[in-house]
This record gives C-alpha cells, structure tokens and sequence, in this order.
C-alpha cells in the first residue's frame, strides 16, 4: 500500500532514538525496549564480492538478495536480460529468483502521473513474468477523499497510461471503472495476474505470469525502448542462489556495482552494530513503535501510525508512516513534531527501488 510519510529533519545519535521510545511510553504508547528483537532491513548495503555477506552471520537473516546497479546505463535491454535469463536456466531452483528492473516512458502530457514508470521482467522457478508500476504526483491512500474531485481524470489517466503499457507489451489484459476505481484483469481469469500497490483510485502495480520463460524478453524490450535516449538506472535482483552462481551472473556485462538487502533479525539495541558492519553506504529500517492514532487523536480520523528507525552514514533518523492522514494536512507536521519532539517534513519513499 502507498503511504504518507514523514521524517525527521535532524540526524540523530541512537541514544536520542532511545529517549523518543521513552517519550512514547509515557504517552501510553508500547514503543520496543532496546533488549527486543526486531526485523532491521539492509538496503543498498555496498559490497566487492558475495562473500562478504558473512560479516552478517552472527544476526539470523532471511530475504537475501544481490543487486547488480547499473547507472546512466545505456545498452540493449533485450541482450542484458537474455544474459541474466541463460544464467537462469542453467541454475534455476525451488526459491530461485531473478529480475531486472527497467524505466519506461509513456507519451504526455501527464496531470496525475510522472511520465517515467518502471518495469520488471522477472524469473521464478519454472515460470516468468512482467511487471509495470506507476508513479503518482500525489500519494492518496484508501480512504482518504482529498481529491475525489479530481477522481475521474485521474482515473483516466491512470487507464490510459496502463493501456500504453498492455498495447506494448500485447498483454490480453483488459480495464474498466467500477465503483470509481481502476479494475485490470486478464482476459483468461485462470491466468496468475496480481494487482498491488493500491492507492484510492486503483491499483498502481500489475504482474502477469507465464509459464514461458521466454514470452516477454523481446516484449520487455519494446517497452523499455520507450525510455530512449535517455540513460537509465537499471537494477537486477538476484535471490537463492550459491555464492558460485553469483560469481557466474557478475560476468554478464561486467561494471555492474553490487549491493546487498536482506531481513536481519537482531535486538534493537544491537542496530548501531548493523549499522556498522554494512557503512559506510548501507541503510536500515527497523521499527520503534506502531500504533492507532486514535489512541492519542480520539477526535481525528482513524489511522494506522509506524514509528521507524532510519540508519544511515553514522547516524539515525526517524520516520512516521501513517496509512492515511489522520488530522488536515496543515496540522499534520506540527503534531508529528510534537509527538516525536522533532521537527519533521513531509518525505515520501521513491516507488522504484
């Protein structure tokens, strides 16, 4: 699900975090005590070679993915994925996982939606798939009506831009309008198709299954093609396969910098050690506290409220994500500020990473 965000503009020392969990306790809130284990999430943690994953191995970990980045990448799409898709094949598994993220542009002008989206074209064991997510000028979460005066056009564009994709990629998926919102289907209802990311007007995210693991590589092609001439950031995740394999994937078009994400099950008074072993470019997420913020807004509307922990270059920052705002959008920074004793601004997460 989107969702509304905000973040501390201060860089923080871990003991300051600490004292903001107390300052939630005292309100009647249930924030985690440093001896509680948390999940921490490691993104973008830089590394030389898989190997160096062990320097994790005295926390539990799970959800282990290599990155291979490229930026400013301007090549030919459809020989990049074929490389990764022959590794594929050749070392495929029950939780192997493969993909590789691409930018593509749809024709505007745009009121509603940035005009670059994203694709993934992705491998699983015995299967593949595509996957298109939009990007929206404006997060509005289920439930709130802020802009339902502006829900039919932005309806319409979101169709529209949906459309452009499925006639590129020649997907039998078909769109309506029901109750106000965007409904995608396939054609074939036995087909696996998964819709996500939902926002107050519809789904911003489409996957499409085949059992043909070769069926969308030249379609894939065709729509990452849009993105041209333009140089592109383009990431391929890489999950359940031996160190070995690994060194085999590092050799389709060597440059590539790798970086690791993960799930590490640690104490959350253990994350300033995370945070030292995956610096000095990795980040972390944990959470401090979740909570209903009718609890301390009877008055306001009812939401859901996740305190988080933000790592990164030495320090800490925190963040509030919020399934919905619970108050109006001019009081919404000055409660938070009061709530956490921070100031705060308003920080949504970037929908393609």
């Amino acid at each position: 699900m989107r969702e509304r965000r905000w973040e501390t503009s201060d860089r923080l020392t871990f003991p300051d975090v600490l004292a903001v969990g107390e300052r939630l306790g005292a309100l009647g809130l249930k924030p985690a005590p440093p001896a509680k284990e948390v999940i921490c999430y490691v993104e973008d943690w830089a590394v030389d070679s898989p190997g160096a994953f062990d320097q994790l191995d005295q926390w539990a970990t799970e959800d282990v993915t290599l990155l291979h980045v490229r930026e400013a990448w301007q090549g030919d799409f459809f020989l990049l994925a074929g490389g990764y898709h022959t590794v594929f094949q050749q070392h495929q598994d029950v939780g192997t996982y493969c993909s590789i993220s691409h930018p593509w542009r749809t024709p505007g002008p745009l009121r509603f939606h940035h005009p670059t989206s994203m694709l993934w074209l992705g491998f699983r064991h015995n299967h593949a798939f595509i996957r298109i997510r939009l990007h929206t000028q404006e997060v509005v979460t289920p439930g709130e009506t802020r802009e339902d005066v502006r829900r039919a056009g932005w309806i319409d564009e979101r169709r529209a831009v949906f459309l452009d994709a499925i006639a590129t990629l020649e997907l039998p998926v078909e769109t309506s309008v029901e109750k106000g919102q965007l409904v995608l289907k396939p054609a074939d209802p036995s087909t696996p198709f998964f819709c996500s990311w939902p926002d107050a007007f519809g789904p911003c995210q489409f996957e499409y299954n085949s059992t043909d693991a070769y069926e969308f590589l030249v379609p894939a092609s065709k729509l990452a093609a849009t993105f041209a001439p333009h140089p592109a950031n383009v990431r391929t995740y890489l999950t359940g396969f031996s160190a070995e394999t690994l060194e085999k994937f590092a050799t389709i078009q060597p440059g590539a910098r790798s970086v690791y994400r993960c799930s590490v099950h640690c104490a959350l008074g253990e994350l300033p050690d995370v945070l030292d072993t995956i610096e000095p470019q990795g980040r972390l997420y944990s959470t401090l506290c979740e909570f209903d913020t009718q609890d301390l807004l009877p008055d306001g509307h009812e939401a859901s409220a996740i305190v988080g922990i933000v790592g990164s270059a030495g320090s800490f920052q925190l963040e509030m994500r919020l399934n919905r705002a619970p108050l109006p959008e001019a009081q919404m920074a000055a409660w938070l500020e009061r709530l956490l004793g921070y100031a705060v601004t308003y920080a949504p997460l970037p929908p393609f990473v």
